[in-house]
């Protein structure tokens, strides 16, 4: 307009330059505030490439399962499709069939298995791939926070900040799974690889190609089943019953798709072994359980008083903590539009980490390799948490605590215990988050309040 004052383009090289000098006046804030986290994870990602090359080059390899891997794809290679002839090493095939079809192109790729180097470059790609993965839901979890428009959601947000420099800890910090990745070459990274991009799925909508993601998931260790309590609240509170069948078959049929040639083969075989749930660990391995007598350890009445507090602490969360107060468990069995409140957004990701984490709490052995299976997910647990005077340093002690557990080797009745009394803290903050409001109408009489720190 003429005579008028001509705005600037957004991209222009001024407002960069403004955007890099209010960057320069915050350097001191740029660990501490939450808008500086994209910045922060972008440079610690790129900080991994040279530390995961660092690892590989500088620190020798330690042969434990990958030859095992090899020998027992390299059986399936050779024609044998009986499970209960497949064995390695360190024993027999004990991982469902999409293990099988993974390492067994990784067999191809790595020269039948003999190019270690190669593998470990594999693995290393596998760990940036997972750190972009878990660092998406991060940034995508506050995102949706932010646009929901209810006063719970304002809590989790609130409780949900976290620091940008404790993402240090879920890259850069730990030894232990650097040397689960690259130095070690575990299955368990793979399948949660798959696992955190069926969560991102999830996050985006797309439930049915992420039941898919997480079935495959399911089919390279089982341990993601871990996971399944609650993902079936959450598919129970989209869809309701009749909708959620159709993606829990998906998910069967995937698993039946991926283990025909071994089900027809030796159908009892393969299920004895793929998802043997009374497979006895050896007590010389365990992280969690090391201060009791090793008879204890290998009692079936022991396992079977864990397995029963495991599920009652699933049902007390699905109760009261997954859903809003007074409403009726049965309610989610009904299409949303058919229930008696409309249907609400509720905390996705914290459900999934959390239903995941009460399955490691009450777990029969822990060994080093499974410390992968919650490590991304710990400092999301922790500042997802209901007490508001927990400090950041407590709760980055509570990290350091259960790193210095899982990195003792071999374990000792103090890591152990440290490991456990950590568990119990972060699993009595999750208790203590608040609630869903009972009433959607609760939302309207308390409008959202404008984070302070912005």
């Amino acid at each position: 307009m003429a005579g008028g004052v001509r705005k600037k383009p957004a991209g222009s090289p001024s407002a960069l330059w403004g955007k890099l000098n209010t960057l320069w006046q915050d350097k001191h804030m740029v660990l501490f505030k939450s808008e500086y986290t994209l910045l922060v994870v972008s440079v610690l990602w790129f900080m991994e490439i040279g530390i995961n090359v660092w690892v590989i080059q500088k620190v020798a390899y330690t042969e434990i399962d990958w030859k095992a891997y090899m020998d027992e794809v390299e059986g399936v290679i050779n024609g044998t499709y009986d499970y209960t002839e497949l064995k390695g090493d360190t024993g027999p095939l004990v991982y469902p069939a999409g293990f099988v079809y993974i390492f067994t192109a990784l067999y191809y790729i790595t020269s039948r298995g003999v190019n270690i180097r190669l593998a470990q470059y594999i693995f290393a790609a596998f760990y940036l791939v997972t750190l972009l993965l878990v660092f998406r839901v991060y940034h995508r979890t506050k995102k949706v926070s932010l646009l929901i428009p209810s006063l719970y959601v304002f809590y989790f947000f609130e409780f949900f900040q976290v620091p940008p420099y404790v993402f240090f800890f879920v890259c850069c910090a730990s030894y232990r799974i650097h040397s689960i990745f690259v130095l070690r070459l575990f299955n368990d990274p793979v399948a949660m690889m798959l696992l955190f991009a069926a969560v991102n799925l999830f996050m985006d909508g797309h439930w049915t190609l992420g039941c898919c993601l997480y079935s495959l998931a399911v089919s390279v260790k089982m341990n993601v089943l871990l996971f399944a309590p609650g993902l079936l609240m959450l598919l129970l509170s989209e869809f309701g019953l009749i909708r959620t069948i159709p993606k829990l078959s998906l998910c069967a049929v995937i698993q039946l798709l991926l283990a025909l040639p071994f089900l027809l083969e030796n159908p009892m075989g393969y299920m004895s072994r793929a998802f043997d749930l009374g497979r006895q660990f050896m007590f010389k391995w365990t992280v969690n359980w090391r201060f009791l007598p090793e008879w204890l350890f290998l009692n079936r009445y022991f396992h079977l008083l864990l397995l029963a507090v495991h599920l009652l602490t699933l049902l007390l969360f699905a109760l009261r903590r997954w859903k809003r107060p007074g409403e009726s468990i049965f309610e989610l069995l009904k299409e949303p539009r058919k229930r008696k409140t409309p249907a609400q957004k509720i905390p996705m990701v914290l459900i999934l980490f959390s239903s995941n984490f009460i399955g490691m709490c009450f777990s029969r052995s822990l060994h080093y390799q499974f410390y992968v299976w919650y490590f991304h997910t710990l400092p999301y647990l922790l500042w997802s948490g209901g007490v508001k005077k927990m400090a950041h340093l407590l709760r980055v002690l509570i990290l350091g605590l259960i790193e210095l557990s899982w990195n003792t080797y071999p374990s000792t009745d103090s890591s152990s215990a440290a490991l456990h009394v950590c568990h119990l803290i972060i699993l009595l903050c999750l208790w203590l988050a608040p609630p869903l409001p009972s009433d959607p109408a609760e939302t309207q009489e308390h409008p959202p309040v404008k984070d302070k720190r912005q």
